[in-house]
């Protein structure tokens, strides 16, 4: 006898799980650009994203992940040096205008 294996389909998130944030910024998209979002698939997405996620920092060691965190975050965001002090200096040179 010849046994098949039928994989169920994984049922669909409800559509709770969208925040009200989301939905704003769901609707936003579809207004600004005249799209339609099928909420089901950006839900599943988002599930799918978070359990990927979950077994990301499950397969980690903490030190590693603050590490790779740490990385990230200083290529995202450049310093910016300012020099307060020739700042102030360049203002009280300046003449103020008369009231």
């Amino acid at each position: 006898m010849i046994r098949r294996i039928i994989r169920k389909r994984r049922p669909a998130p409800t559509l709770a799980g969208i925040s009200l944030e989301e939905e704003l910024a769901l609707i936003r998209v579809e207004l600004m650009y005249g799209l339609r979002v099928n909420r089901e698939a950006y839900l599943r997405r988002k599930v799918d994203e978070r359990n990927e996620m979950a077994t990301r920092m499950r397969e980690r060691e903490p030190a590693e992940m603050l590490a790779d965190l740490r990385g990230s975050l200083e290529r995202a965001v450049r310093p910016t040096v300012v020099d307060l002090h020739s700042r102030r200096q360049a203002r009280s040179t300046q003449d103020p205008e008369p009231a």
